[in-house]
């Protein structure tokens, strides 16, 4: 196969892809594959393309031809390799079910070593329901909701894969791999903004868990880790639902960042852990139709729903930026605790709604809410009690110009889209003033990027505080904690964030488990 980068297609163009290439390269093709697709969306908006192709007389086509845009196609592959020799004792347990847990469980599956999967929550299909009738009654179920339960809380999300991270290993291509095998799009694989969709993930996770069980895995749902039998510095078991012991030498905490009593019990059996830094803000709505001719221009309506990332640093140094941008979504009520209201963005496949919405967040830090390993988690607790409050229940939704003028909503221009009710209120009364100021200098910069951003009629709702872990649970370089055994994995234990680096994570803690055991 020979790569072809840097091939330019005008948005506008219908010529089958294959001509194209012919007529570039000025030879016949037997096929074509595309790698990557991106979009430069400059002046003259056109797709850039690299494709691998198979030719005849591809040595000869390449010694007339090779360039730094032309060149044999290198090998880009997995792997995947058991080097231990100790023989498992015990089958692994895996606590989570969210792409760290799943994708960790898959790998182990498939390679003999049996995994037991358990979730406080419910299985998907139960999960959706009970989600709809907390959205539709306010009926909190704290043990099976967004955040919690067989999907984690990607699952009432967009499903973007997109990520910044490099892949000398080639993790995210064969995370794409899995999720294809298991009902995805198949443009995940070169899209340059690839997503799943809320309502293509609950099918593709179905499935993984199907996947699973056929390798020998098992999952046990409503089942929560409530204590850790640990003797000599060594995990030899866990307790369920304060119940249940079940024996195991390898446990896997595959947490979610809302796991705050999970925390809490970790913190009581001595398991080295540290605070991080997060982020808390708003998400913020506007008409679909505005961001795409403020991206697009003429050709809005040639396009998709247009997404984008926005960052900005304040003078006394906090960074400001955006965060899981939902296109075509809704803001959803993502509670997980009694009486504390947070909130998340979400949407489906074909991004359909009129609305986009994205959060935009504070980078804060121990100097805004103190040293204290659970000072963090203090803290978003409380901004979620004053939404609670605020809102009395509801999602506290505000225009961004009533915002400015600290002054409570009356009503909208365009209704907010959101899973759950809202009510109309001022943010002001429920943000600290450091986030106030922080987002208020940095709009004008933003207005610079997307010029409808700070629309009077951009509607402002709160609080979006679990962008990420606020809790690091301390790994070694093979993986494990400082009580042997147990290996942390994931956005909950503070080494990933979103769907693909967390399932990338699952991938590595496979990976290290293998070097030492043998199933």
């Amino acid at each position: 196969m020979i790569r072809v980068r840097n091939v330019k297609i005008s948005i506008d163009n219908n010529e089958p892809l294959k001509e194209i290439l012919e007529k570039k390269l000025k030879t016949k093709i037997n096929s074509y594959k595309i790698v990557k697709e991106s979009l430069d969306a400059r002046k003259d908006i056109k797709y850039v393309y690299t494709f691998d192709i198979d030719i005849d007389s591809e040595d000869l086509f390449l010694k007339k031809n090779i360039s730094s845009d032309i060149f044999k196609t290198p090998r880009e592959e997995y792997e995947f390799n058991i080097t231990g020799n100790i023989h498992v004792t015990t089958r692994p347990i895996i606590v989570g079910s969210g792409p760290a847990g799943l994708f960790l469980g898959y790998m182990l599956s498939k390679n003999g070593y049996k995994p037991i999967i358990i979730e406080r929550g419910e299985k998907i299909e139960d999960r959706i329901k009970t989600v709809e009738k907390f959205w539709n009654s306010n009926e909190l179920n704290t043990e099976s909701n967004v955040q919690f339960g067989e999907g984690g809380a990607g699952t009432f999300s967009d499903g973007k894969l997109n990520t910044l991270v490099k892949d000398k290993l080639y993790r995210m291509k064969k995370v794409f791999e899995i999720f294809v095998e298991c009902g995805a799009p198949k443009e995940i694989m070169y899209s340059y903004k690839p997503h799943i969709g809320t309502d293509v993930l609950r099918n593709v996770v179905i499935n993984l868990r199907n996947k699973i069980i056929s390798f020998g895995g098992e999952f046990r749902y409503n089942t929560k880790l409530t204590d850790i039998i640990i003797k000599d510095n060594k995990v030899k078991g866990i307790v369920v639902n304060n119940n249940d012991e079940i024996k195991t030498d390898y446990l896997f905490l595959a947490l979610g960042h809302s796991a705050r009593d999970t925390f809490e019990l970790l913190h009581s059996k001595n398991l080295d852990m540290k605070s991080k830094p997060f982020a808390v803000g708003v998400r913020i709505e506007h008409k679909q139709e505005d961001i795409n001719r403020s991206l697009y221009k003429e050709n809005y309506n040639k396009l998709g729903p247009a997404s984008y990332k926005l960052t900005y640093n304040t003078k006394d140094g906090r960074g400001v930026y955006s965060f899981c941008m939902c296109p075509g979504g809704y803001v959803v009520n993502a509670s997980s605790e009694k009486n504390r209201l947070a909130i998340n963005g979400m949407s489906n496949y074909k991004r359909d709604s009129k609305v986009a919405n994205l959060a935009l967040v504070v980078s804060v830090t121990p100097k805004d809410y103190g040293e204290g390993l659970f000072d963090g988690v203090k803290f978003q607790r409380n901004l979620e009690e004053k939404a609670y409050e605020l809102g009395n229940g509801r999602i506290p939704a505000q225009k961004y110009i009533d915002f400015i003028n600290n002054k409570k909503t009356s009503s909208f221009e365009f209704e907010p889209l959101t899973k759950g009710s809202y009510t109309c209120s001022n943010l002001n009364d429920l943000l600290p003033i450091f986030i106030i100021e922080s987002i208020k200098e940095a709009m004008p910069h933003f207005k610079k990027q997307i010029d409808c951003f700070d629309k009077d009629d951009s509607i402002m709702l709160g609080i979006e505080s679990r962008t990420s872990s606020p809790i690091t649970i301390i790994r070694d370089e093979d993986g494990e904690s400082n009580i042997k055994g147990i290996y942390p994995v994931g956005e909950g234990a503070g080494y990933s964030g979103g769907i693909t680096t967390s399932a990338m994570d699952g991938l590595k803690q496979a990976e290290n488990f293998v070097k030492k055991y043998r199933p």
